[in-house]
């Protein structure tokens, strides 16, 4: 019976002990492998005396050793912490800090980007790296441990003795206020969505799943879930240029794959090998809407393909999924609830709404986070009881509240309007216009600044920045950019810089974000 997240690993290496779990590069580990390797971690943490969910922070790029992590922590009775690796020093030391990380795994070269910033993470005893030491630094009540091998078969059966209903991850999004929110999920709620996601795209032993997305996301964490959980083998993809997708598909026969619209679009104007194109037995799309043109496109290209349009949150790792046998009829839905989970559309005051009506999009069962980690106030505000679900012979139950607004037609199906809250949704990522602000500010090029998101067909939305210039000059917009670069990630920079003598304020003295929204939607 699984009922923690590394019974995914362990229980297949019961059933499917040699065929092939994990592939990166050119390497490729069997179940029994990866679960020997994961065991090897899991006795490092021990011996560095980690407690019952202490959290065990991720630092990575995709590669094996991240993935053993990912299940040597859960074994050991920790909660890990996948941290996406284009983060900087600064956001990934705010993430250590938050989660009161005891534990880091990370390269000798990350560890020393982050050597400036450890200081305010008060809670981190250890760092355990991947590879060679080399040149490190001096880090004051940190010790660093090199990478463990893996244990000998007889322990092929360690146990932990953690509760599914403890938590197993704290997966990291952006927040409104421009601080990351912990997305706390239990054993159970991983497994669940294991289930509910294998059950749609009917996985089996026989697929090749890319994994072509950041494992700190939900969506791809997703991949090792679903394929682990039905023995299926795994392939890691890590920096996509994609004119290598084709040949790695190709190399390793992929069945599926699920991608953002941004390399979606990248990826159906390619040439791809007819046995690449013959494999691949479904293709899926989260993180935004797939135009309407692009998805007739990668029909053209995979014309064997099922696609499966998909909706999701990190609160509650997937909602909805249209049915491939919809897509005609209806390719602009998001579907029905997946399975093993209800999805109401309701008013502001919690009544369902009619056909037709625009309501918030309210996911309730198996796959509802726990909250966000050490935010009370925020868990209250998004994690609610379940509207009219006051029955006095039903415990006490919380639903997650999107803040995304849809519309449910006559036959149940939903339509995706919009967000309710101002959060940016470019190239998969969720993005605080806060934290691009802040980094705007922070160049001390601008007096006032306001990042919106625009609708953009490649990006799903791509960033905006009116900005009124410090100073009685010109805005200095390719030093602005310059500077932001090298404070956020790429897909967090700007793409657009607007100068604006004064930006627009609403009556209550916040910036107008509505009207700035849409004078640049016209």
């Amino acid at each position: 019976m699984k009922t923690n997240f590394h019974h995914l690993l362990s229980d297949a290496v019961l059933a499917y002990p040699n065929n092939r779990a994990l592939s990166s590069d050119a390497v490729t580990l069997t179940y029994r492998e990866l679960w020997l390797s994961a065991l090897g971690v899991k006795s490092a943490l021990e011996q560095m005396a980690l407690a019952r969910q202490d959290r065990v922070a991720i630092y990575l790029d995709k590669r094996l050793e991240t993935v053993s992590a990912l299940f040597g922590a859960s074994a050991a009775g920790g909660i890990f912490v996948p941290i996406n690796p284009l983060l900087r020093p600064s956001q990934v030391s705010f993430i250590l800090a938050d989660s009161g990380a005891r534990v880091l795994v990370t390269s000798a070269e990350r560890l020393n980007q982050l050597a400036d910033c450890l200081g305010t993470c008060p809670d981190l005893r250890h760092v355990l790296l991947v590879d060679g030491a080399g040149d490190l630094p001096v880090l004051p009540n940190v010790d660093v441990h090199g990478w463990p091998a893996a244990l000998a078969p007889q322990r092929h059966h360690a146990e932990g003795h953690t509760l599914d209903v403890d938590l197993a991850a704290i997966l990291y999004t952006s927040g409104s206020t421009g601080k990351p929110k912990g997305v706390a999920l239990s054993h159970r709620n991983l497994l669940a969505g294991a289930e509910s996601v294998s059950h749609y795209l009917a996985n089996s032993e026989r697929d090749v799943i890319l994994a072509a997305l950041p494992l700190s996301f939900d969506a791809g964490l997703s991949q090792i879930t679903t394929g682990f959980l039905v023995g299926a083998h795994v392939v890691l993809l890590n920096y996509v240029i994609p004119q290598d997708v084709p040949r790695i598909c190709q190399r390793h026969g992929v069945t599926g794959i699920t991608a953002v619209p941004p390399l979606w679009i990248q990826l159906a104007e390619l040439n791809w090998p007819e046995e690449a194109r013959n494999n691949l037995r479904y293709f899926a799309n989260t993180g935004g809407r797939m135009p309407r043109a692009l998805l007739g496109r990668l029909r053209e290209q995979f014309p064997r393909a099922l696609p499966f349009l998909m909706y999701g949150l990190t609160e509650a790792f997937r909602s909805t999924y249209l049915d491939p046998s919809e897509i005609d009829r209806r390719p602009s839905s998001i579907g029905k609830a997946i399975p093993n989970t209800e999805i109401l559309v309701v008013r502001p005051d919690g009544s369902p709404c009619d056909p037709g009506e625009q309501g918030e999009l309210v996911h309730r069962g198996a796959l509802v986070a726990q909250g966000y980690w050490n935010d009370p106030a925020r868990t209250a505000e998004r994690f609610r009881p379940v509207p009219g679900r006051d029955q006095p012979w039903r415990s006490a139950e919380l639903a997650v509240f999107s803040g995304d607004l849809v519309i449910r037609d006559d036959e149940g199906f939903l339509y995706y309007v919009g967000r309710n809250d101002e959060m940016i949704k470019t190239s998969g990522y969720r993005v605080s216009p806060t934290e691009v602000e802040e980094a705007a500010f922070d160049t001390r090029l601008v007096v006032d600044a306001v990042a919106v998101g625009v609708d953009d067909d490649r990006l799903g939305q791509k960033i905006v920045l009116i900005a009124s210039p410090a100073g009685s000059g010109p805005l200095d917009v390719v030093g602005l950019l310059s500077q932001m670069k090298q404070r956020l990630p790429l897909y967090m920079v700007p793409a657009v810089v607007i100068e604006r003598a004064a930006i627009p304020r609403s009556p209550n003295g916040k910036f107008d974000r509505v009207l700035l929204r849409q004078e640049l939607a016209a």
